[in-house]
């Protein structure tokens, strides 16, 4: 059994609330657009403090340092379920271009992206797959509430789904995490 946080679309932000909800989990996702390279080494001392994993993918805005210290899709296993995480994905049923087709070829179990900067959860039953996007939660585009995503994972099924929002504050700055 794994207790999951994803998140996407810091754009150089951490909220303290990612902080908040990360204690009790094994693994924080990133569906990329990271920010700064200070944000992504943010992120991985907080996960190297908490004991979690990081899976991490870059986005659209993640500069050249950040691109080479992160991949720009992860395809990975966890609790015999099969994932792939990208930033640009596009939702059901119009994905963005190539990705149905990846998605045919590879048959994940869980699909997450982010980039849209809108919360989506929903079950694909064309590709029997279930798609994950936890919107945003920094404090740059259009969204007016920050949000994420808290899930368990546990032997090929997806349980307690959490969705998390609060109110975004754009005069905030990073947490000293």
């Amino acid at each position: 059994m794994k207790t999951i946080l994803l998140i996407s679309d810091t754009h150089g932000f951490l909220d303290p609330m990612i902080q908040k909800h990360l204690r009790d989990c094994d693994e924080l996702w990133h569906a990329g657009d990271i920010g700064t390279p200070q944000t992504l080494l943010d992120l991985e001392a907080l996960c190297k403090k908490e004991n979690q994993r990081l899976r991490i993918v870059y986005g659209n805005i993640d500069g050249h340092v950040i691109r080479k210290s992160t991949p720009k899709f992860l395809e990975f296993s966890i609790e015999k379920m099969k994932a792939i995480m990208l930033h640009i994905g596009g939702k059901p049923p119009r994905y963005a271009k190539d990705i149905k087709s990846l998605l045919q070829q590879k048959k994940p179990n869980i699909f997450i992206c982010g980039h849209s900067h809108i919360l989506r959860v929903q079950y694909d039953k064309q590709l029997n797959c279930m798609y994950l996007n936890p919107g945003a939660c920094g404090n740059h585009g259009f969204h007016k509430v920050n949000t994420m995503l808290k899930f368990v994972i546990e032997e090929n099924k997806i349980h307690t789904m959490n969705i998390i929002e609060w109110p975004r504050n754009t005069k905030r700055q990073s947490a000293d995490i």
